[in-house]
């Protein structure tokens, strides 16, 4: 429906972050009812511990986020990174969806600074610092 004939925005917007909500609490609750070997098997499936893995659950779909803005500022091409370096992308999500300067991000992003402020705080800075020769994009040439 386009936006001009919804005619509660505000009210659409809050029943979707409701759905979302719920949909993340159906998860927890199935993942909940792994036993600990199965749930022992996905997280080492997936390449991380079980204590990562419960934590980027209980996080929810939105865990990473603030990658894919940094990827963005940095001119860093991320399906690049995904189809290359599957393994790495991974490693850039985990660490990004486990990173306890979410709020200092999120400030930096609002506010454009991001570019110039994560190195002070970003744990995937070594990796991105090393990726960025081999995924820059070049800038799009200016038009006359």
């Amino acid at each position: 429906m386009p936006a001009h004939s919804r005619p509660y925005p505000i009210v659409d917007r809050l029943i979707e972050t409701f759905a979302d909500w719920l949909k993340h609490r159906r998860e927890i609750v199935e993942m909940c009812q792994f036993d600990a070997a199965e749930f022992g098997r996905i997280a080492h499936d997936l390449g991380v511990t079980t204590t990562d893995l419960d934590e980027l659950v209980r996080q929810g779909p939105h865990h990473a986020d603030e990658l894919r803005e940094l990827l963005k500022v940095l001119r860093i091409d991320e399906a690049a990174i995904a189809r290359a370096q599957p393994l790495v992308m991974r490693d850039l999500e985990r660490v990004c969806a486990l990173c306890r300067h979410k709020a200092e991000c999120d400030h930096d992003i609002a506010d454009g600074s991001l570019a110039d402020h994560y190195k002070a705080y970003c744990a995937n800075k070594v990796t991105l610092d090393a990726l960025e020769p081999d995924f820059h994009v070049e800038p799009a040439p200016a038009r006359h």
